[in-house]
């Protein structure tokens, strides 16, 4: 590691330091969490930038997306929509006002809850976000080209893991 210090990045200095203040308080953890928070800092605006390219946010990607990948024809509930989007009702009715004044999703009455709603991708909605999708694919494949196929397995692997243990195994 002390190669390593003498190229300090952020995250190693500020560790530096603690570890001179308060050289009682093991601050190797900060290695990986600040390193994990700055990269996904770091990625969150890699990516936003192909979202934008297509006049979209990030919540409303995340919208078509879910969307789109429920498969034909291509139509959630809003409650369905934001348990798969980790996002509150209130939050996911926001996202799809934008988005149906967009022309990118339409509402309608359910056909099997009277009461209920279904969003569905409009044929310009599912137009965007496969054209979206396959760039943003693209674009994630730049973000780990850094790594070999080895280590990005490797790395996945860990991560399911630790989120496993947050999150829970069906989170």
């Amino acid at each position: 590691m002390a190669d390593l210090a003498e190229s300090l990045d952020r995250v190693a200095r500020i560790q530096r330091e603690w570890a001179r203040e308060r050289p009682d308080v093991d601050v190797r953890p900060q290695g990986v969490i600040g390193r994990l928070h700055r990269l996904g800092v770091y990625l969150t605006e890699e990516l936003c930038v192909v979202y934008r390219k297509y006049g979209l946010g990030e919540g409303d990607f995340d919208v078509l997306a879910t969307l789109r990948r429920a498969g034909a024809p291509f139509e959630r509930a809003p409650g369905e929509l934001a348990e798969h989007t980790m996002v509150t009702t209130g939050a996911m009715t926001k996202r799809v006002d934008r988005l149906e004044r967009a022309g990118l999703v339409s509402r309608r009455a359910s056909e099997s809850d009277g009461r209920g709603r279904v969003v569905a991708l409009t044929p310009q909605g599912r137009e965007l976000i496969d054209r979206a999708f396959s760039e943003h694919m693209a674009n994630e494949r730049r973000l780990l080209a850094a790594l070999t196929e080895e280590e990005v397995v490797h790395l996945e692997s860990l991560l399911f893991k630790w989120l496993a243990a947050t999150e829970g195994p069906h989170a």
